[in-house]
C-alpha cells in the first residue's frame, strides 16, 4: 500500500499490512437551562465552558439563527463578496457561548478545506474565529482548462491501481476550490465507488487541479475499522414490540436499529425479530449474537456521549445511527460510512469472530462524531488525529460501560484477536509495541498509515489520563515512557476525555495537525479548568512527553 501524505488510507478497524482495530467514566446530565438544554456534570470545571445537552428543537433553533445571520457573519469576518458561509454544526456552552461551524463556498463552488468556527459570547459578540486555512480564498478564474471526463478517468485509474474492484465514478466530477493545502486552487473532486481489495466499500475522493490535471489530494471516505453477547456477557437491550414479536429497534435512543445483511454487501439489511425478546446465545453460530454485541455497543456509545459530553446522538440531532451485521463472507473488518451514517460489521475469518466488540463500536461510531464536528481529513497528521479520536472515545466508551466481562482498558481491539495471536491491535501506553505505531511526533509521522500515526495522540491521551511510568489498572499492567525522559502526572481520564471532546468540537478543523491539536487542547483546558490550572499544565506536559511542543 503506498505511503505518504496523499496515500490512499482506509478508515476502518484494520490498519495497513496488519489488522489494527480500535478501541471514562464521568458524570451524567443535570440541570436544564432556558434554551431547553441540560448541562453535564463537570469534573471541577472553573467556568461555564462545559457543553450543554441541546434538545433537537433547541439545536434546530440555533442552526436557524445561524443561517438567518450568515451573510452578516461573513461581512463581520471580512470575507470576499464571492464567499458565502454554509452552516454545518453548532455547540453551546453552559455560559451561553456558542461555537458555530461553517463550510464555505466561493462563487458558488464548495471550498474544500475552507471550514471555520465562529466563537460568540452570549450577547452575540464574536470572541474569536478558528480557521482551517489562513490563506485568502480566491482564484483568478472558475473556468476549468481540463475536461471533467479527464479528471474522472484519472481518479478511476488511481483506484484501480489500489486493486479496487468495479471501480467507477459514483457521479460526475464536481468543480471545487481546493484550499486544504497551499494556495487555493480551482479543482475537480471525483468520488470513485466499487469495492476495496479486502471487500470494504470504496469511496475514494480524488482532487485534481482543473488547470493541469495534476492530483492535489486523495482520501478514503469509508472509515474502516436483554441478550447474550459474545464479548460482553449478558446485557440489556433497547428493543421495540412489532406485531407478534420484537425487533432490535431502540426507541429510547433515537430509534437506533440493528439489521442483518445476511452476508450481502449492500442495502439496509433485514430486521432481526424475536418472539420472546431474549436474544442470542453468546456463540457466533447464532446470527443474533453478533447483533446483540452491535446493538449493545451502539447503546453504550449513545449513552456515553449524552451523559458525559451532553451530545444528543452521534450527529447531535437526537437521531439514532443504524448498525448492520454479517457483512460479506469472512470479512475481517468493520467500517463507518457517512453516506448512510451507519456502522457495518464483518464476521471475521471463517465467519467465527465478528468484529462487534464494545471498543470497536465506540471507535467506529466516533468517526461519525468527528465527521459532524471537526471533519478531520483522513490523510497525513489530521488523519492520525481522526483515528486517535476514535481510539480515545472507543476506549472511553469501554470504561464508561463498566461491563464486568469487557472491563475498561487502554488496549485497542483486545477482544477480537484480529492478529490471531491473542494480542491487542494497538496499545495506548506505548503505541510502538504493535510494531508500527509512533510513540512520539517526528517530522515524517504524517507519512505513516493513519492507524499508526494515531499513536502520538493515543500516547498523549494515556499520559494525560494516567501519567508516565509503570502501573496496573483493572488488572492490566502498563509502562508508559516519555520522549524526553520527563515524568508526567496524569489528571484523570474523566478530565482528559472532556478536554479532548471540547477541543474536537470547538477548536479543531479539517486540517488540524499535531501542533494545532496541542493548541486546541490547551485552549479547551483553559476554558474548562483555567489557564493556570493543573489540568492546563498537565496538557502541556503530556504533549511534551510525545515531542509536541
Amino acid at each position: 500500500m503506498p505511503r505518504g501524505a496523499h496515500a490512499r488510507k482506509r478508515r476502518s478497524i484494520k490498519a495497513a499490512g496488519a489488522a489494527a482495530v480500535v478501541t471514562g467514566l464521568i458524570g451524567a446530565a443535570i440541570a436544564a437551562n432556558s434554551a431547553g438544554a441540560a448541562t453535564t456534570a463537570g469534573a471541577e470545571t472553573t467556568s461555564g465552558a462545559i457543553p450543554t445537552t441541546l434538545t433537537a428543537s433547541a439545536r434546530a433553533e440555533l442552526l436557524r439563527d445561524a443561517n438567518a445571520t450568515k451573510a452578516d457573519t461573513a461581512k463581520t469576518l471580512d470575507l470576499d463578496a464571492k464567499e458565502k458561509l454554509v452552516v454545518k454544526d453548532v455547540v453551546k456552552d453552559a455560559d451561553g457561548t456558542t461555537h458555530t461551524r461553517y463550510e464555505r463556498t466561493y462563487d458558488g463552488l464548495p471550498v474544500l478545506g475552507g471550514d471555520l468556527i465562529v466563537h460568540q459570547a452570549k450577547g452575540g459578540d464574536v470572541k474569536s474565529v478558528t480557521k482551517a486555512t489562513k490563506a485568502t480564498v480566491k482564484v483568478a478564474t472558475t473556468t476549468a482548462e481540463v475536461a471533467p471526463s479527464a479528471a474522472e478517468k484519472s481518479a478511476v485509474k488511481l483506484a484501480k491501481a489500489d486493486d479496487t474492484k468495479k471501480a467507477a465514478a459514483d457521479q460526475a466530477p464536481r468543480k471545487v476550490i481546493w484550499a486544504g493545502t497551499g494556495k487555493p486552487t480551482l479543482a475537480y473532486e471525483t468520488v470513485v465507488g466499487g469495492l476495496q481489495k479486502d471487500g470494504t466499500p470504496n469511496k475514494l475522493h480524488v482532487v485534481t487541479d482543473a488547470a493541469s490535471g495534476r492530483k492535489l489530494y486523495e482520501y478514503q471516505a469509508v472509515e474502516t475499522g436483554a441478550g447474550q453477547s459474545e464479548y460482553s456477557g449478558k446485557v440489556d437491550l433497547g428493543t421495540s414490540k412489532e406485531g407478534s414479536g420484537f425487533t432490535l429497534t431502540d426507541a429510547g435512543r433515537g430509534g437506533q436499529k440493528t439489521t442483518n445483511l445476511e452476508n450481502g454487501e449492500s442495502g439496509d439489511g433485514k430486521p432481526f425479530t424475536d418472539d420472546d425478546d431474549t436474544w442470542g446465545t453468546g456463540k457466533p453460530d447464532d446470527p443474533q449474537t453478533a447483533a446483540v454485541d452491535a446493538h449493545y455497543g451502539a447503546a453504550m456509545t449513545w449513552d456515553y456521549y449524552k451523559n458525559v459530553h451532553g451530545r444528543n446522538g452521534i450527529a447531535g440531532d437526537g437521531k439514532g445511527a443504524p448498525s448492520r451485521v454479517h457483512y460479506g463472507d469472512s470479512y475481517v473488518n468493520a467500517f463507518w460510512d457517512d453516506d448512510c451514517f451507519c456502522m457495518t460489521y464483518g464476521d471475521g475469518q471463517g465467519n467465527k469472530k465478528p468484529l462487534t466488540a464494545l471498543d470497536v463500536a465506540g471507535h467506529e461510531m466516533s468517526h461519525g462524531v468527528t465527521s459532524k464536528t471537526a471533519g478531520l481529513e483522513y490523510s497525513g497528521e489530521s488523519g492520525g488525529l481522526n483515528e486517535a479520536t476514535s481510539d480515545i472515545f472507543g476506549t472511553s466508551v469501554e470504561f464508561y460501560a463498566k461491563n464486568a466481562t469487557d472491563v475498561g482498558d487502554y488496549l485497542i481491539g483486545e477482544k477480537i484477536d484480529l492478529n490471531g495471536d491473542g494480542k491487542p491491535l494497538r496499545y495506548m501506553d506505548k503505541p510502538s509495541k504493535d510494531g508500527a505505531s509512533a510513540d512520539a511526533w517526528s517530522a515524517d509521522v504524517g507519512n505513516k498509515d493513519v492507524h499508526n500515526s494515531s499513536g502520538v495522540a493515543n500516547h498523549f491521551f494515556y499520559l494525560l489520563s494516567e501519567g508516565s511510568g509503570a502501573k496496573e489498572i483493572n488488572g492490566v499492567k502498563y509502562d508508559s515512557p516519555t520522549s524526553d525522559g520527563s515524568t508526567v502526572k496524569g489528571i484523570g481520564r474523566d478530565k482528559a476525555e472532556k478536554i479532548w471532546y471540547k477541543a474536537l468540537t470547538t477548536y479543531m478543523t479539517s486540517s488540524t495537525d499535531y501542533h494545532a491539536a496541542r493548541e486546541a487542547t490547551l485552549k479547551a483546558a483553559a476554558d474548562l479548568y483555567g489557564a493556570d490550572s493543573a489540568e492546563h499544565k498537565g496538557v502541556d506536559a503530556a504533549w511534551a512527553g510525545v515531542n509536541v511542543k
